[in-house]
């Protein structure tokens, strides 16, 4: 069967789109080919950083045939009718239609129709164009003399030829023959832009045409490329007694920058160690795309080696490019240099830092503590509706403290974790690199002496940020980790910017899943409402402060002056703000229940994620509850006890005493409310009546102690009797006190398993 290759070489095409680009040329060909009636067996795409490539092999000839039957009217039909069923199946004359006959229905006419399949060249030459006009860059431009004609071709960089040929490997193939905007498809492309001859390069089909290009030094295939360049950088890190430090980030975006890779090893001084290894290996990753090295055996300390990666060949074996990069390198270490330094002296602007040190308990002797009150000083918003970062943090250090007792951390230590938290936003580094706050303000926190726990919240308090992410465990961490994603929660569902589909522009998803994900790893019980509440609560007083002083003002202005008019003041102020506080705390309770519920769907999510069954999940999750750690524990106790045989047992016997009730209430059956044990005739009410009292009481004294498998256990001795019940007793009895009796004991039943579970949900 036939191959096609096709290729799109064009001035540039940026790294970070190459990957996708490839992606969706590969997608929406073989769409294209499929939706026409082809068929293929394997499709590959590839990428540099000038052509996206495509070879699809084994791909059919031609489309089949299409037949299609199409029912027409009645051969008695009116001429209107008749005329239009002949326009719609494309006949002449009805003569070329056939009658066919129903029983109930008489004689009809019916079209068979042929579509006749066609050429594969013709199905590419017809789906190329439009795949290449409509492709869906991120940006893209025009360029020439036709880009002044409106609808003239767009792209990402000027495109410059296109390869498409189409043939089967035991014949010659030929080219598809199409046109776009001037620009002839055919089978002639270039190798490299600096180390190739320049000349044309005819191919055939893939095989042929990626030795062609590796003759003209081109690396078609990019993960090779990526393999060429991590093993060159190791070998050369190792033959200078380095290690390599690997960056799969990097790897993928440098091999994007290359056709032809050549792996370099640059130096700069050793002085610009002194700088943060973070710093240094972002530093020369942002602005030269080069990878750092570190001696062997040391994880902590970088070497003043670097590895780059290099699109020409030079003569010289690279040592003109090395330098060259070294210099950059050097400059923009010194301006490292210059930041780190300037972030550890004193702040220009230090008398207007006074109010805020007053504040938030600031030293102003502390460089990190002076960053902290310009932060506040400066006024930097955090949301227009939410306050400034100062605001902010006031919140969260209240937040903290309450939070603290529940997980065994110091409030005084959380306190001040949350106030220095937000601090090295104003560090000229983190100005420079964002990727680094809360790293940055760690460092800047071990360098003034402060206490190690509260040091390492300031970095880890951003944390978790993905399901994968690292999970903080030291007390003081967790405390201010969790005041920060609550306080960011509780903030947007109070102004209502609550997540939409597939939208969440401020990662409120990701915040829950945090909380969900620091709870559970070090099983922390703690109850969400009440935190909801203080955060919501820390809100509330901002806001009330800020419109009574806005009332405030107004009423002043509106006052005579006189002693009268001062209490009427006082008195409108004191309305007002009892008014304020009113409406607030009426609005705070549904919107805390509603996070609450989006906080059980993230919940949801994240039990699901761990191999939990969904309807294990509902049956223990009821509305109100806002205690994580209990609701996971539960599943796994009902997960576990449903693997034994009495788990599944009796979840069959308590379904079937839910049915019978369910039915029963519908019908308004009576249904005493408590049991009567002197109404029992025989021995297996006896036995389930026993067997409820033990149950109901042991189960009960194990959730008190949050012993969901104890519970487990205790209802397990439910099953036998339960079985014998249904076995040996008639539950309808004619007499209607018996009956309303064995309902009742069928009530006990029900009410006994809910308490670990609602088993109605639970299917099986």
């Amino acid at each position: 069967m036939p191959d096609l290759l096709l290729e799109l070489r064009s001035e540039e095409i940026p790294a970070r789109m190459q990957r996708k680009a490839a992606g969706d040329l590969k997608k929406l060909v073989t769409d294209g080919l499929v939706e026409a009636g082809l068929t293929y067996e394997a499709a590959g795409d590839y990428w540099t950083p000038r052509r996206l490539t495509l070879d699809i092999r084994g791909l059919t000839a031609r489309s089949k045939d299409v037949h299609e039957d199409r029912k027409g009217p009645s051969v008695n039909a009116p001429e209107q009718a008749i005329a239009g069923f002949l326009r719609s199946a494309g006949l002449a004359d009805i003569s070329e239609a056939h009658v066919h006959t129903d029983p109930k229905k008489g004689d009809f006419y019916v079209a068979h129709l042929t579509k006749p399949g066609r050429g594969a060249e013709e199905i590419i030459a017809e789906l190329m164009p439009k795949i290449i006009r409509e492709f869906p860059w991120p940006k893209s431009m025009r360029w020439g003399a036709a880009s002044s004609k409106p609808g003239s071709l767009r792209w990402v960089r000027p495109l410059q030829s296109i390869v498409c040929t189409f043939g089967p490997e035991t014949e010659e193939p030929v080219v598809i023959d199409f046109e776009i905007d001037g620009l002839r498809a055919g089978n002639v492309t270039y190798g490299h832009r600096f180390l190739s001859d320049g000349q044309p390069i005819t191919v055939r089909r893939f095989d042929d045409y990626v030795a062609k290009l590796e003759k003209a030094k081109v690396v078609l295939d990019a993960d090779r490329r990526k393999e060429m360049i991590l093993s060159d950088a190791q070998n050369i890190a190792f033959a200078s007694g380095l290690e390599l430090v690997e960056d799969e980030g990097l790897l993928e975006e440098v091999s994007g920058l290359v056709e032809w890779p050549v792996v370099l090893m640059g130096e700069f001084e050793e002085e610009f160690l002194a700088i943060p290894p973070e710093v240094v290996r972002l530093t020369i990753k942002t602005n030269q795309k080069c990878f750092v090295t570190r001696n062997a055996g040391e994880s902590d300390r970088l070497s003043n080696k670097f590895i780059l990666v290099s699109n020409i060949q030079a003569t010289d074996g690279g040592r003109e490019i090395a330098y060259g990069n070294g210099k950059v390198v050097r400059a923009r270490l010194s301006d490292a240099l210059y930041f780190w330094n300037t972030d550890q002296h004193d702040l220009p602007d230090m008398h207007t830092l006074a109010p805020a040190a007053i504040k938030f308990d600031l030293d102003l002797k502390k460089p990190l503590d002076q960053r902290m009150a310009r932060l506040d000083a400066l006024n930097v918003t955090f949301h227009a509706k939410l306050g400034t970062q100062g605001e902010r943090v006031t919140r969260i250090r209240a937040l903290a403290r309450d939070i603290a007792p529940f997980v065994g951390a110091d409030p005084a230590l959380a306190m001040r974790a949350a106030v220095l938290a937000k601090a090295d936003l104003t560090t000229e580094i983190v100005g420079e690199f964002p990727e680094l706050q809360g790293g940055m303000g760690r460092k800047y926190a071990l360098l003034q002496k402060e206490n190690p726990s509260v040091a390492a919240a300031i970095e880890e308090h951003y944390k978790p940020q993905g399901p994968s992410d690292f999970v903080p465990s030291d007390p003081v961490s967790v405390a201010v980790a969790l005041a920060d994603k609550l306080d960011t929660l509780v903030g947007f569902w109070s102004i209502d910017e609550k997540p939409t589909g597939s939208k969440d522009p401020f990662a409120l998803r990701r915040a829950a899943l945090g909380v969900i994900r620091l709870l559970l790893s070090s099983d922390w019980k703690i109850e969400l409402l009440p935190l909801f509440q203080s955060a919501f609560i820390q809100m509330r007083e901002e806001k009330i402060e800020q419109r009574i002083e806005h009332f405030e003002e107004d009423q002043k202005a509106q006052d005579s002056g006189d002693v009268d008019g001062e209490e009427d003041v006082t008195n409108a102020i004191a309305g007002f703000e009892k008014r304020i506080r009113g409406q607030l705390s009426e609005r705070s309770q549904p919107i805390l229940l509603d996070l609450l519920g989006f906080f059980h769907e993230r919940m949801k999510v994240h039990l699901r994620e761990l191999g939990a069954r969904h309807d294990l999940i509902d049956a223990v999750l009821t509305e109100g509850a806002d205690n994580l750690l209990l609701i996971a524990r539960r599943v796994e106790a009902l997960v576990v006890f449903l693997n034994t045989e009495d788990g599944k047992n009796l979840l069959a016997g308590t379904k079937r005493a839910a049915n019978i009730l369910s039915a029963e209430e519908k019908k308004g059956t009576v249904v005493t409310e408590t049991v009567d044990a002197g109404l029992f005739s025989l021995d297996e009410e006896k036995q389930l009546h026993a067997a409820m009292n033990q149950a109901e009481s042991q189960a009960a004294q194990a959730i008190q102690k949050e012993d969901f498998s104890g519970a487990m256990v205790a209802l397990s001795v439910l099953r036998e009797p339960v079985d014998s019940f249904f076995e040996k007793v008639l539950v309808n009895d004619e007499n209607t006190d018996i009956r309303a009796n064995r309902l009742a004991l069928l009530s006990r039943i029900r009410t006994a398993t809910s308490t670990v579970a609602d088993f109605s949900k639970i299917v099986g």
